[in-house]
């Protein structure tokens, strides 16, 4: 007699689960590579998308698999992303402007200039983890080798690891955080605690603070791994105005952790910014204190009418055209966040007339050409 239970408790059973899990496993990366959304369409072929993430990620898996080094982060960010499939990633080399105002009207705002020698697509993620809050943040393309990320099979699959590779966002409590460049060594602590690697400590952020204060306590919970051979800092901002940025002490042995607070950002140690000249290399405490003089100098001119026009004007301050000579020059991508609205206005390689609408409420874009 034919018995069912018995069958589907044997080895087909087994068989049966995996095949589940394996059409799981696609299934959610199809629906989410099927989201891909071209958002503008520039001749040069380096344009904006816009992608959903429809996948379950484990935030806590990614940060347990021991990372030590940049091809342990690779082997960590693939076997979330794309367990069944290889695809290559590089770090990324880049420089940066962020800062934080608040308008007449009490909303507050971040502004980030995202800057890279070569160019590339950008893509807006937007994730719904399970365990913490939607956000929508920045990927640059580029680093995955998929800047038409709907080009072919390739670009879709390495378009799937975009949560981990994000270099600024925002999420629905109003936490705004930019990775920026400095010129110390890359920091690798080593306290016991769990390591994390810069483009996770963004989605960390992302995914679980609420405030700025929360972002620098998950932060101080783990040991900073600076990924690509280069050294970064952070900034931060919330809803209601905290802006700081965390940097891990050039000067001290054991790179301690410190957050300062500021309006502004660039690629050189707050810590120490009467160290810093504007128009040169200052060793390990950084650069571009032009460009952050450049965004003082608008907040000073505009003080007490700070507007949206104020935010575009400090972006444009700041922004760099290409320097053959500069990694850190040829501002990618400009963004002006609400953290207060959640919104994000977003202007493509110096295209200032071009602004892309984000409402992360609706999850919708509108062009506002």
């Amino acid at each position: 007699m034919y018995t069912p239970v018995i069958f589907f408790c044997g080895v087909p059973a087994v068989l049966l689960a995996v095949a589940l899990l394996f059409a799981g496993i696609c299934f959610t990366r199809i629906q989410t590579v099927n989201s891909i959304e071209k958002l503008t369409d520039y001749s040069d072929g380096y344009n904006l998308y816009r992608m959903n993430i429809k996948y379950d990620y484990s935030l806590d898996d990614v940060i347990n698999y021991d990372v030590r080094d940049d091809q342990t982060m690779i082997n960590a960010i693939l076997k979330e992303a794309l367990p069944l499939f290889p695809i290559k990633i590089k770090a990324p080399k880049f420089g940066c402007t962020a800062f934080t105002l608040t308008d007449n009207g009490g909303d507050v705002h971040m502004g980030r200039n995202y800057d890279f020698q070569d160019n590339t697509s950008a893509i807006l993620v937007y994730c719904t983890p399970k365990d913490g809050y939607k956000s929508v943040a920045f990927a640059a393309l580029n680093n995955v080798s998929a800047n038409v990320p709907d080009e072919n099979l390739k670009a879709k699959l390495a378009s799937l690891t975009a949560p981990f590779i994000c270099l600024d966002g925002v999420n629905e409590k109003g936490v705004s955080i930019a990775v920026l460049v400095v010129d110390s060594k890359p920091v690798h602590q080593n306290t016991g605690k769990p390591t994390i690697f810069t483009s996770l400590a963004i989605r960390l952020v992302l995914d679980r603070a609420a405030t700025t204060q929360e972002a620098v306590e998950l932060l101080k919970g783990y040991d900073m791994v600076a990924s690509g051979g280069i050294d970064y800092h952070f900034y931060i901002a919330d809803a209601k105005g905290d802006g700081r940025v965390v940097e891990y002490d050039c000067e001290s042995e054991a790179r301690e952790l410190v957050a300062t607070s500021v309006n502004a950002a660039t690629n050189f140690y707050a810590l120490y910014q009467k160290k810093v000249l504007p128009n040169q290399r200052n060793n390990i405490y950084g650069h571009g204190r032009e460009r952050y003089d450049a965004v003082l100098d608008v907040f000073k001119k505009q003080e007490g009418n700070y507007t949206d026009d104020t935010m575009w004007a400090a972006l444009k301050a700041a922004s760099q055209e290409p320097k053959p000579e500069s990694v850190t020059s040829n501002t990618q991508w400009s963004v002006a966040y609400n953290n207060t609205a959640l919104t994000a206005d977003i202007v493509i390689r110096r295209n200032w007339k071009d602004i892309t609408h984000y409402d992360l409420k609706k999850n919708k874009t509108e062009r506002m050409t």
